[in-house]
């Protein structure tokens, strides 16, 4: 017969907040918007990408702390 250890469960945790990170459609409509921005000259294309994708994940970031702001 095995030999069994029981085992106590976890204390119970806040789940933690999920981090919504954006799609790739949304990170591509993003980089797109600022290419048009431009108004459509040439630029250089990971360079739009990238700040798609910082203004993106930034974005929650923010209203999160306006909503604390505005809270207290």
């Amino acid at each position: 017969m095995p030999n069994t250890m029981e085992v106590s469960s976890p204390t119970p945790r806040k789940p933690r907040a999920t981090k919504s990170r954006p799609t790739t459609d949304q990170i591509q409509w993003r980089a797109y918007e600022i290419y048009l921005a431009r108004h459509g000259a040439p630029g250089n294309e990971l360079q739009d990408w990238v700040q798609a994708e910082r203004e993106l994940l930034e974005k929650p970031r923010k209203a999160i702390r306006a909503t604390k702001a505005n809270a207290g």
